[in-house]
């Protein structure tokens, strides 16, 4: 395996994506969720084939993508998929928001664990429906899945549970003692677990991400996942997400839902989804470089500022740091922003209870990783 090597920041800022044009110039940006590294050869390859022979009309059918996804799913985690479960939408977002709306109506509750991504609360807001947090409990800097708090909502009427898994922005990847604990309250209680799934190509060796609809066949029977190869291969502009079911009533619920969530995906998202998948070499090179990477911040904060809590994350490229100590106010986020020039997220975007959390992409150089700790330094 090799290294990737990061765009510099003079070629970045030449980069069309929200990431460079959201903030002037001599901010540096590090919140938005994509990666400065050159995406897989063969990815660029097939859109570049497609480009130039003018193949650029709209999405049809697309079995490759189901039958890559299995085959990937199958090698890196010993789950058996069938290809014809396997359903496109825009993006993960959209695939939660159309087959919950076969679910639920408008007022129902949906759970979330918070601090949680804070679209989940978005997309709730779109289905009109109402939002139930059962919070992460937390350990020193270990947050994971509090039972208790999750059956309470399930017993209060919870009809859908938004499960991050693995877990943005903490990190954490559940166990599957966890999740079979989760499906076994799920039946009990009649509630559908949607499992949103699309950080967990980039799990680190030391942990053990399971599927959850290969937890069990109780799993299989109140759950669907929605995951796209767009995080881990860093083609989140192209515009594609999978929805995978694995019991004949969700299968027949995404069966139903309108053709449109299939077409208004994209088809070089579909075709650079469905490559991305048989592109492994890649995606081990770039979890060697992100493992070095959560590795460097680690000792950055260490060396520079020991205040700082931040536990090394089990997945992705997304530290959640702790900035209590610092003293920088109600939102540390935004006075990073003002004062520092530095760009990441406000913790209190993911719970109520994270004001004091920012969270960083470090899916970059050391040099910019460097730079940003130097940034927060120059405020204590």
């Amino acid at each position: 395996m090799a290294k990737l090597k990061a765009a510099s920041l003079a070629e970045l800022h030449l980069r069309r994506s929200t990431k460079w044009r959201e903030f002037p110039a001599d901010v540096l940006p590090l919140p938005v969720a994509e990666m400065d590294f050159e995406i897989a050869k063969p990815i660029r390859d097939v859109l570049g084939e497609m480009i130039a022979g003018s193949d650029t009309g709209y999405l049809g059918p697309i079995p490759e993508l189901g039958i890559n996804f299995a085959k990937f799913a199958k090698s890196r985690w010993g789950w058996e998929v069938d290809p014809a479960q396997v359903f496109t939408a825009t993006d993960v977002g959209v695939g939660m928001v159309e087959m919950a709306r076969m679910i639920v109506n408008p007022g129902d509750l949906i759970m979330i664990n918070s601090p949680v991504y804070h679209n989940f609360k978005n997309w709730i807001s779109e289905l009109k429906c109402n939002l139930y947090d059962a919070p992460l409990k937390k350990d020193g800097l270990h947050f994971t899945i509090d039972l208790a708090a999750i059956e309470e909502g399930y017993k209060r009427g919870v009809k859908i549970h938004f499960l991050c898994n693995p877990h943005n922005p903490v990190g954490t990847v559940f166990t599957k003692s966890e999740l079979s604990m989760i499906a076994d309250l799920a039946k009990k209680y009649g509630v559908m677990i949607f499992s949103d799934e699309i950080h967990a190509p980039l799990t680190y060796e030391a942990a053990e991400f399971t599927p959850f609809l290969a937890v069990s066949e109780t799993a299989r029977e109140v759950g669907i996942c929605v995951t796209a190869a767009s995080k881990s291969w860093n083609l989140a502009g192209l515009k594609c997400a999978t929805i995978i079911t694995a019991h004949p009533k969700q299968f027949a619920q995404a069966k139903s839902m309108p053709d449109a969530v299939h077409y208004r995906a994209s088809l070089f998202g579909a075709v650079a989804s469905a490559t991305a998948y048989e592109s492994v070499e890649w995606l081990d090179n770039a979890i060697e470089t992100l493992d070095s990477n959560r590795k460097f911040v680690a000792h950055l904060l260490t060396e520079k500022l020991p205040s700082v809590g931040y536990r090394i994350p089990d997945c992705s490229y997304l530290a959640w740091l702790d900035l209590s100590s610092l003293n920088l106010g109600e939102n540390p986020g935004e006075v990073l922003l003002t004062q520092a020039k530095l760009a990441l997220n406000s913790g209190i975007s993911f719970g109520p209870e994270s004001g004091q959390f920012v969270r960083l992409n470090f899916a970059t150089s050391e040099e910019i990783i460097e730079e940003a700790i130097s940034r927060i330094v120059s405020l204590t």
